[in-house]
């Protein structure tokens, strides 16, 4: 479910009540403890948080218009999704990750490749994805996907 908002502003405005405390929240988190050199941004219909041109000029390997995506958060249909790319791309992230959340939550993870949803609005680990945040740095994103996504370049 991609929202045509075009700017964050926006995206919160459209937000049932009860869904935007929460969107805030994890909003709030991030910016707070994402390392510096990411920009907030609408990005694929999501609140995103990506690597600007600046930074990276290559820009997303599907579409380099587009800046390098990091983390998105989302209200989706029936949860609240979190996007982290680093999670997909870095297999000991994702392990710390997995033994981590039993210790933050008593319901079972229920994750994709890089989307983590949340359905229980009311019980998503916050701590825990404070500190998923704070685990990457921009050059590290940088050199992680460059070596598991440009490989053929």
């Amino acid at each position: 479910m991609q929202s045509k908002a075009e700017t964050v502003e926006d995206y919160l405005k459209d937000l049932p009540e009860e869904r935007k405390e929460v969107i805030d929240k994890l909003r709030e988190i991030i910016l707070k403890n994402i390392p510096k050199g990411f920009i907030e941004e609408m990005s694929y219909g999501m609140i995103g948080y990506v690597v600007p041109h600046s930074l990276y000029p290559d820009g997303y390997h599907c579409n380099p218009k587009l800046p390098l995506p990091f983390l998105n958060i989302a209200s989706q249909k029936n949860f609240i999704a979190l996007y982290h790319m680093g999670i997909y791309a870095k297999p000991e992230l994702l392990k710390w990750f997995t033994d981590e959340f039993p210790k933050h939550s008593k319901l079972k993870l229920d994750m994709g490749k890089s989307c983590i949803r949340f359905k229980k609005i009311d019980q998503i680990p916050f701590q825990l994805i404070k500190e998923l945040v704070q685990k990457m740095s921009v050059e590290e994103w940088i050199i992680c996907y460059e070596s598991q996504f440009k490989k053929s370049k």
